[in-house]
């Protein structure tokens, strides 16, 4: 079976912790794949907020995730906190990526539990149509990569 794997980048832009919540806890007992999907929203919004941004409001213009690929590394529980690093990346012209490094905090380490990947393009939700990127964007995005 082929796996998928995400390649990140040596160096983050950002980072915020996230403390896991009872509901984010599956009936396995342990943070299910939909709520990992809600963490890295949650540190996506929070990036974009960290740069004057929100996914509606890039320069002027929104943002739509198109595609997302998570590789699992380790289990996380309730009461666990994790800090969640996000970097821009492969800039085009119409959109970019966001990488993820998630990783479970102890009071003397960091162990990594997810790293994942979220395809960005811009969008014109009134057009409902795909847009060029602000050349703002670029700017900022590839300066902090």
């Amino acid at each position: 079976m082929e796996r998928v794997k995400v390649n990140i980048p040596e160096i983050f832009s950002f980072k915020t912790k996230i403390p896991i919540r009872i509901t984010d806890v599956n009936y396995g007992g342990h943070v299910g794949n939909d709520s990992f999907l809600a963490m890295i929203q949650e540190a996506r919004l929070q990036f974009y907020k960290h740069y004057g941004y929100s996914e509606i409001n890039v320069e002027g213009m929104g943002t739509i995730m198109v595609d997302v690929a998570i590789e699992y590394k380790l289990e996380l529980f309730y009461g666990d906190e994790i800090e969640i690093s996000v970097a821009p990346g492969n800039i085009a012209r119409n959109g970019f990526d966001l990488f993820y490094l998630i990783e479970k905090m102890t009071e003397t380490s960091k162990q990594i539990a997810a790293k994942a990947k979220t395809g960005i393009l811009c969008f014109d939700y009134a057009a409902r149509k795909v847009v060029p990127m602000p050349q703002e964007a670029i700017d900022k995005f590839s300066n902090q990569s």
